[in-house]
C-alpha cells in the first residue's frame, strides 16, 4: 500500500507539471515492478553526475524492475500530451550532465541489488554462454561485475575502459574505449545483439541480422534514440596474468611514432604484439609521481629534468603482454623481442606483474585513495578529443607545451592511437577521417586549494582555449563524449553524418524525449508537430 500511495503521488506531480493525459490508476494497473521515487535523496543523486559542473532536478526517479518497467514508463512519455522527457542514468560518470533532465523522471539502471531485480528473469546476473563465447547483461549492470561474472568461466570482454566501475548501456552509448582498442576496436565493436526501448516505448532486440539500422544508430548514439536494456558482449579466454610495462621519452615524434608502430602490429599473431598500448603526457614533475603515476616507486621518483625533457615535457609509454602461468617461462623472451625494435630512454623502464583483474581494475584502487583524501567528489571539467594523426604534433607544440606547458596540472594527461578500421562507420559515433587517429583526454580534476591553476573556472578556461587553438589552426578533432549546446556545433560535429543522425532521430524517437541533457535536440508536443527540434 505504501508502495503505490508514493507511485500515486509521483504520479500526481508528473500530471501537475507536465500535463500527463493518462490516468493515475491507469498507470498503477501498468503494473511497474519497480519504483516510482519522488524521495529527496533519489532525486538528488540523480540531479548530479561525476562532473560536478551541472545540477538539473528530475521530477521522479524511477528504479526499473524490469525491461517492461522502462517501456512503460517511455511509452506514457511519448503518448503525453505535452510530453515529459526521460533520461537513462547509469553510474552517474558523465560530466556536463548528459544524464540529467530537469522536465521528467530519470531512470537509475544500475541501483539497486540483483536481488531487486524482478522481472527481468536470467538478466538478474550476467549470464554467460560458454560455447558460444558471449555474455547476456542487463543494461545498467557495472563492467566490474560483468569481469567477476564471466571469470568464472574462465572467460572475460575483448574491449574495456580504464575504470570498470561504468554501465555497460553507458559506455555503448558513448564507445568504450581503452588500450585493448587499437586490437579489438572499442566496447561497440564488440557487440552481437541489444534488447532497446526507443523513444516510442517500443521494447526491440537488435543486432547486424535484425532491426540493423537501430542497432547501428544506438551503438555510440549518445542515448538518442533508446535505452540499452540488454547487451549481449563477445567474449576471449581470460589471461591469468599480466606483464605491465612503461617507458619514458623526451622526444614527441620518437614516442608517437612508437605508439603507431605497435598498434599496426593488429594483425599478427599474440605472440609478436603487445595488448595493451596508451600513454600519457608529463608537464609537471609532480604528475609522474601522482596517483595515475603511482606505478612509478616512491623511493625513486622519477624527475623530468633528469631525463632531458624537450620543453619540459616527457611522454610516457605504456604497454602490457598478457600470459598465463603455463607459458610463464616464455614472457621474458617474448617481451625483450618486442622491445627492441624501440626507442624509449634505455634508463627508464620500468616493470611490474600482477594478476589480470588487479590489472583491468586499476583506478578503481586509485579512486579508493582519493575517496580517503577527499580528492574524488569535486568537479572534473574533464576535455576527450579524437585527433588526426598528421596534427597530433602540432597539438603537441600548442597544448603540451604551449596552454599547458609547465602549470602544475590536476589529473593525467592520456594520448595513445587507434586504428579507424576497428570503428564500424555505420555506427553513431564520429571519428576524424584519418586511417589512425589520437585519443587526447585531460582528465582533470579541479581542487579548491588555493591554487589558481587549479580551480573550475581556470581548467574551464583553459580547455575553451585548447578547442580554440584546435579550430584557428585547423585540427579537425571530434569530441569524445562531447558537449556542445548549440544546433551549429553539433551538426559540425557529425559533419556528413548530421543527415543520418537527425533521420534516426526522427524515426526512433519522433518526439524527442530521451537523453536531451545532451543538448542536441529540444523535446516537442504531441499537439505541435512542427515545433522545431532545436
Amino acid at each position: 500500500m505504501a508502495t503505490k500511495l508514493l507511485l500515486m503521488f509521483a504520479i500526481c506531480r508528473l500530471i501537475v507539471t507536465v500535463g500527463l493525459t493518462v490516468d493515475p490508476s491507469e498507470l498503477l494497473r501498468l503494473g511497474v515492478d519497480g519504483q516510482l521515487s519522488v524521495d529527496p535523496f533519489d532525486v538528488e543523486t540523480a540531479s548530479l553526475d561525476f562532473g560536478l559542473i551541472s545540477r538539473s532536478e528530475p521530477m521522479a526517479v524511477l528504479h526499473p524492475g524490469s525491461a517492461d518497467d522502462i517501456a512503460r514508463l517511455v511509452q506514457a512519455a511519448y503518448l503525453s500530451s505535452q510530453g515529459f522527457t526521460v533520461s537513462a542514468r547509469g553510474h552517474g560518470h558523465s560530466i556536463n550532465g548528459q544524464a540529467q533532465t530537469s522536465n521528467g523522471v530519470v531512470i537509475e539502471m544500475s541501483g539497486g541489488s540483483r536481488g531487486s531485480r524482478l522481472g527481468m528473469g536470467n538478466l538478474a546476473k550476467p549470464q554467460v554462454a560458454v560455447k558460444e563465447m558471449h555474455v547476456d547483461v542487463w543494461g545498467g549492470e557495472l563492467w566490474i561485475d560483468v569481469l567477476r561474472s564471466t571469470l568464472e568461466h574462465g572467460l572475460a570482454p575483448k574491449s574495456w575502459t580504464d575504470y570498470l566501475y561504468l554501465s555497460v548501456g553507458g559506455t555503448l552509448s558513448n564507445g568504450g574505449i581503452s588500450g585493448q582498442a587499437f586490437n579489438h576496436g572499442p566496447q561497440i565493436s564488440n557487440v552481437y545483439e541489444l534488447d532497446v526501448v526507443t523513444g516510442k516505448g517500443e521494447l526491440m532486440t537488435c543486432s547486424e541480422e535484425k532491426n540493423s539500422k537501430l542497432f547501428h544508430a544506438v551503438l555510440g548514439g549518445l542515448g538518442q534514440f533508446g535505452i540499452i536494456t540488454r547487451a549481449r558482449i563477445a567474449l576471449e579466454p581470460a589471461p591469468q596474468r599480466v606483464r605491465w610495462i612503461r617507458v619514458l621519452y623526451s622526444n614527441f615524434s620518437t614516442f608517437t611514432g612508437d605508439q603507431e608502430y605497435l598498434i599496426s602490429m593488429h594483425g599478427k599473431p599474440s605472440t609478436l604484439k603487445f595488448d595493451y598500448v596508451e600513454g600519457f603526457v608529463i608537464v609537471d614533475e609532480g604528475l609522474i609521481n601522482n596517483w595515475r603515476s603511482s606505478f612509478f616507486s616512491p623511493r625513486n621518483p622519477v624527475k623530468i629534468s633528469s631525463v632531458g625533457a624537450n620543453g619540459g615535457v616527457l611522454y610516457c609509454l605504456e604497454i602490457t603482454k598478457n600470459y598465463d602461468e603455463s607459458t610463464g617461462d616464455t614472457i621474458d623472451q617474448e617481451v625483450e623481442a618486442l622491445m627492441k625494435n624501440l626507442n624509449f630512454i634505455p634508463s627508464t623502464v620500468f616493470t611490474t606483474d600482477l594478476p589480470y583483474t588487479d590489472f583491468l581494475d586499476r583506478v578503481h584502487r586509485a579512486e579508493l585513495k582519493l575517496r580517503a583524501k577527499g580528492l574524488w567528489e569535486v568537479p572534473h571539467p574533464w576535455l576527450n578529443l579524437f585527433v588526426p594523426r598528421s596534427r597530433i604534433a602540432d597539438l603537441d607544440r600548442g597544448v603540451f607545451k604551449g596552454i599547458l606547458g609547465n602549470n602544475k596540472t590536476s589529473g593525467p594527461i592520456l594520448i595513445y592511437p587507434m586504428n579507424k578500421n576497428k570503428w564500424d562507420q555505420r555506427n553513431s559515433v564520429v571519428t576524424p577521417d584519418e586511417d589512425v587517429f589520437y585519443l587526447v583526454a585531460l582528465l582533470r580534476s579541479a581542487l579548491d586549494n588555493g591554487e589558481e591553476t587549479q580551480s573550475l573556472e581556470y581548467l574551464t578556461h583553459q580547455n575553451r582555449k585548447i578547442l580554440r587553438f584546435c579550430d584557428d589552426a585547423g585540427i579537425k578533432v571530434k569530441q569524445y563524449l562531447p558537449h556542445y549546446t548549440t544546433r551549429e556545433e553539433w551538426m559540425d560535429h557529425f559533419g556528413d553524418k548530421w543527415d543520418r543522425f537527425y533521420q534516426r532521430k526522427m524515426e526512433f524517437d519522433p518526439r524527442r524525449i530521451l537523453a536531451t541533457g545532451q543538448r542536441i535536440f529540444n523535446p516537442s508536443s504531441a499537439s505541435t508537430s512542427t515545433v522545431s527540434p532545436w
